[in-house]
């Protein structure tokens, strides 16, 4: 079974709908989508839209979390606060249940899917170092956990008791190594590669495939210009920061 697993569309229809095409031609069986579908960008609903008909699990991001008021102002900076208010009028009343009931976490056989930690989930913390990693491992019991939130692919392996960090990169993991592989970003990549990512990992061959997809940024940012939302999440698209 060949599942696809993406994150923090963050409302980039162009960036989504491009990796939805190149995840057609792989031919998943199952998509999961990690949360962070809307915030930041121009197209929250249609987002929510294609996200629902997709994919097979749909979890709970921060971004999410926001909008439906359960994030406290303290934890929002200000460029994301601009963002989210807008991306709240946006939404009607019809779309908030389809956020508000979306899952923290969800598991399939010996993998664990979350949007940001497994350690207290709904606190978004972020695992970038082997000491965040080394915590994040005694939070769940299965072989690969797959997360977001960062925007950075990322891989962390536990074998010997040590946490090893490296980029995201094509592998096949290690009969007795747990991982922990952050899967990127679709629609606000932060690792100077502004090209959408995403992760495939086939169950039968036991390997993780990184995804890179061109998508028409000059169209995403076009929308965001009309819609006045914040010169610096413009300008990222194109710089991949």
């Amino acid at each position: 079974m060949v599942l696809a697993v993406i994150s923090d569309i963050h409302a980039n229809l162009e960036a989504l709908e491009a990796v939805m095409r190149d995840i057609e031609q792989c031919k998943a069986d199952k998509i999961i989508c990690l949360g962070d579908t809307v915030g930041y960008g121009p197209d929250p609903a249609p987002c929510l839209d294609l996200v629902e008909k997709t994919c097979d699990v749909r979890l709970m991001g921060n971004h999410e979390y926001a909008v439906i008021g359960k994030l406290s102002p303290q934890q929002i900076n200000r460029t994301a606060k601009i963002s989210l208010s807008w991306t709240h009028d946006q939404l009607a009343d019809t779309a908030m249940p389809r956020i508000t009931d979306l899952p923290l976490a969800a598991s399939m056989n010996d993998l664990y899917f979350v949007h940001a930690s497994p350690w207290e989930p709904d606190k978004w913390r972020y695992v970038l170092s082997p000491g965040e990693a080394d915590v994040a491992f005694k939070h769940f019991e299965q072989r690969v956990c797959f997360n977001g939130h960062s925007h950075i692919p990322m891989i962390f392996a536990l074998g010997d008791d040590h946490v090893r960090r490296q980029a995201g990169h094509s592998f096949q993991p290690n009969e007795e190594t747990r991982y922990i592989v952050n899967v990127g970003s679709v629609g606000q990549p932060r690792d100077n590669d502004p090209r959408a990512c995403y992760v495939t990992y086939d169950t039968t061959e036991d390997e993780v495939l990184f995804h890179r997809i061109e998508y028409d940024i000059a169209k995403a940012q076009h929308k965001m210009k009309q819609a006045e939302l914040p010169a610096m999440l413009i300008q990222r698209l194109q710089t991949g920061v």
